[in-house]
Formats: structure tokens, sequence, C-alpha cells
């Protein structure tokens, strides 16, 4: 696969403990994006943050936060992100989604 110069990124910040059909919402994003050939996407686990509810959530030992920050990030181009629009729209009830343009400087693969 290649990706033209110009390319979108999705960004999805959602928590740890989002689920969707029983399984992490992350996962199921990132096997959604796999199955409508994307160029790939990656999930980030953060160590703290906060979001609009203002709740602090941390990898701490004291802290009783256990539903930590997550960030998937999907690059590729507009019209296959946009195929995995819909699929967002419907799985995602809490969080935010974020979509930037951006230049690809290089994408390969073996």
């Amino acid at each position: 696969m290649k990706l033209p110069e110009q390319a979108l990124m999705l960004k999805i910040f959602i928590g740890e403990n989002d689920h969707y059909k029983g399984k992490p919402l992350y996962e199921q994003i990132v096997l959604k994006a796999r199955s409508l050939n994307l160029a790939g996407a990656t999930v980030t686990r953060g160590i703290l943050g906060f979001g609009a509810d203002s709740r602090i959530h941390t990898s701490k030992i004291l802290s009783l936060s256990e539903d930590l920050p997550v960030i998937i990030e999907i690059v590729d181009t507009e019209e296959n992100i946009n195929k995995l629009m819909p699929f967002i729209d419907e799985t995602i009830e809490e969080g935010l989604v974020t979509l930037e343009k951006m230049k690809v400087i290089k994408y390969r693969h073996s």
C-alpha cells in the first residue's frame, strides 16, 4: 500500500475501560480499521489524563483509577478514513475524536 503525500490523521481519545460488544473499544476500532484495509493504527495507553468530566485518570499505584486514557491514531487517505467514520459514530459514547490534515514523509513496509 502507498499513502499519498497529503493524508489525514484520525485521533480518538477514549478510556481503557470503554467496551463495545464485550471487547475493549480500542481493540474493536483497530480490528475494524484493519478489516477496511486502512494503512495502519496505533494504540497508546496514557499514564495520566482527564477528560470532559475533569476526573483525573492515573497509573500511580495509590490511585483508584484503572480507566487510563487511550489514544488511537490512524493515518490514511480521506476516502479511507471516511469508510471508518460510521463505525466510530456508532461505537464511541464518551471521548474525543479529532481529524487533522498531515503531510506523509515516508510510509514503507517490507
